[in-house]
């Protein structure tokens, strides 16, 4: 199989990462050379990667099309691209939605709209597809876990909680801020919260047939520290914070046409 990426940023790169450690059976990976830098380091892994200067060369080799830009810019791009019968699309732009891009691709194929996040190139993390569709639940199988959705209007709420992967990188970025400041050298204290955060998510993700609540409840003492900081987090409006920024990052993915 043959897939093609138009637009090389981040997670296209991420995607490409995880799809060279895997098992995977693609022949030819045609990425765009919009992104020179990454589009070279990716040519340099693998014999499998070729660069294009052509969006419409990207899509006439591939079997599968990933469109990873900005909502701006596919808006801008899409309707001057000429897809062909029976290609399988696959959308990784936000705000751009099914109705809209039918309009744009014109021609019957197959459009999935995707949600995958930087560890894909660890081969790990959810990736929320719709609608669903075997073939592609396959695909991101060997790169996470794929999560189907039947209804768009739902996945636009896993595009909002995909939003909070930068205040969870601030978060780790915060603390490990503190320990700096209050002595500890770089290197270690970046170390033990990036690794105190990993067993805690994995924790959590064993634990996942339970109400998260009872993880909350079980990591406090009567009097202990976890309670203390989960108490003042609370009365300082943390976690309220967290739901007010999900439903402005969902109502603006709602507005969007």
């Amino acid at each position: 199989m043959k897939i093609g990426f138009i637009g090389t940023g981040h997670i296209s790169k991420s995607v490409i990462n995880g799809i060279l450690g895997s098992k995977l059976k693609i022949n030819k990976i045609i990425v765009s050379k919009r992104n020179s830098k990454i589009s070279s380091e990716l040519k340099r892994k693998s014999k499998k990667i070729k660069i294009s200067t052509d969006n419409q060369d990207i899509i006439n080799q591939s079997n599968w099309v990933f469109l990873a830009v900005t909502p701006t810019i596919g808006k801008i791009i899409l309707p001057k691209l000429k897809f062909k019968k029976g290609q399988t699309i696959i959308s990784f732009i936000s705000t751009i939605k099914m109705t809209e891009l039918k309009k744009y691709i014109k021609v019957k194929t197959k459009i999935i709209r995707a949600i995958p996040l930087p560890p894909i190139s660890l081969r790990k993390g959810p990736v929320p597809i719709f609608p669903p569709d075997k073939q592609v639940r396959n695909f991101f199988n060997n790169l996470g876990t794929s999560v189907e959705i039947k209804n768009e209007n739902l996945s636009l709420n896993f595009w909002s909680t995909s939003s909070m992967m930068a205040p969870f990188y601030e978060l780790l970025q915060t603390l490990s801020e503190w320990l700096v400041k209050k002595g500890i050298n770089r290197s270690d204290s970046q170390k033990y919260i990036t690794s105190l955060f990993i067993a805690l998510s994995e924790d959590a993700k064993i634990n996942s047939n339970k109400d998260l609540k009872v993880l909350v409840k079980n990591s406090q003492t009567p009097k202990g520290l976890n309670e203390q900081a989960v108490k003042e987090l609370r009365k300082l409006g943390f976690y309220k914070s967290l739901n007010k920024t999900a439903n402005s990052v969902l109502n603006r993915l709602k507005k969007s046409k």
